[in-house]
């Protein structure tokens, strides 16, 4: 089986080979090439490994008149102090979710072969099957496979999503499309909170983008020499997690490493670069890794939200004065990607080559 794409190198089962299939052979070791230098593994025996204490933000309280300035207090500190929090309530019923959850499992359960109808290492492809971030130029490989597709609108991208298994358009469909209407919600929430006001660039959030990032991060017989993923920022504006179980983790403040807990029913909400480019620094874009374990395969999808590709992304007028000078230049989701197929995202963040110092 081979798979060729216009920028990449003919991709085969002798020169790409799943983290999925590395798990079922059962191999006692990982292969050396995802094994990290010292000082970027995690430190899995840290027994007090901090948890940020931030109960889930019900939002069906955010109805309520006289509840609303509290939750929108919450969701302001939330942002500025971790740049993430969870939600219950959120409108999406348990069996979506665990609908999406189940077809991706069912799809990374497939044989090799298959899989690989949709690899890439074109992060441009609208629809992508992958492992590590890019197996064919990573210098140190990471204990993922994964699929994304672009699904806003969901009408114009569906068709080229696996169709086997047969339940996968069906129930990661029914998934996206309710959670790209909890996003609409979250994101007029999130400005309302920065003051710009619930409709702020509200066509431009219409016209932006939406990509499912459905991970699978299997079972590792060796989970302290490797990550998932490395620790980066998501540069779209909001991305929603929905996780089988626990494995993520954001660095805070004080540049430790807090472990999110999984609250039953709970969405995980991360603010991203354009977020924290348009709010001029007041809110965060966490960096944010992802552990593996020995027990279990876990499952995360992301759903990341961004302006247009070529939407050029500044700090809010509102926020800017002769107090608040702007701390960053435009950037766009294009120029990210360029940045993304050229450089190491271990040694530095695109949103970093924005940020201006005065």
């Amino acid at each position: 089986m081979e798979q060729k794409t216009q920028n990449n190198p003919t991709i085969t089962t002798s020169t790409f080979t799943g983290v999925m299939e590395l798990s079922k052979m059962g191999a006692a070791s990982v292969p050396s090439s995802y094994i990290l230098p010292p000082a970027y593994r995690p430190n899995l025996g840290t027994i007090n490994d901090p948890e940020p204490h931030l109960a889930p933000i019900d939002m069906s309280l955010f109805q309520q008149p006289h509840r609303r300035p509290q939750i929108l207090e919450e969701i302001r500190l939330a942002c500025k102090e971790l740049g993430f929090f969870q939600v219950i309530n959120h409108g999406i019923p348990p069996s979506v979710m665990s609908g999406a959850l189940d077809a991706a499992t069912e799809f990374f359960d497939l044989p090799q072969e298959e899989k690989l109808t949709f690899a890439s290492g074109d992060v441009n492809e609208p629809v992508r099957y992958g492992t590590s971030l890019n197996q064919l130029k990573d210098k140190i490989h990471f204990w993922r496979d994964f699929i994304k597709h672009y699904s806003h609108p969901i009408s114009k991208w569906i068709d080229a999503w696996p169709s086997n298994p047969q339940n996968y358009k069906k129930q990661m469909g029914d998934y996206t499309q309710a959670v790209y209407m909890l996003h609409k919600q979250l994101v007029e929430i999130v400005f309302e909170s920065l003051g710009l006001g619930p409709k702020y660039i509200d066509e431009d959030i219409e016209k932006g983008s939406q990509a499912m990032a459905v991970n699978c991060y299997p079972r590792c017989p060796q989970p302290d020499l490797v990550l998932g993923i490395p620790p980066h920022s998501d540069y779209g504006y909001l991305t929603i997690i929905l996780q089988s179980q626990q494995g993520l983790e954001i660095m805070d403040c004080d540049n430790r490493w807090c472990r999110i807990p999984i609250q039953k029913g709970a969405l995980v909400i991360q603010i991203g670069d354009q977020l924290e480019i348009m709010s001029n620094g007041q809110y965060r874009s966490p960096i944010h890794r992802a552990t593996v374990n020995t027990e279990s395969n876990r499952i995360s999808i992301a759903s990341l939200h961004s302006l247009a590709l070529d939407r050029r992304v500044a700090p809010a007028l509102e926020l800017v004065n002769e107090q608040n000078p702007p701390l960053y230049r435009q950037g766009s989701f294009t120029e990210f990607l360029d940045f993304l197929s050229k450089n190491d995202v271990m040694e530095r963040r695109y949103l970093d080559t924005l940020k201006i110092n005065l």
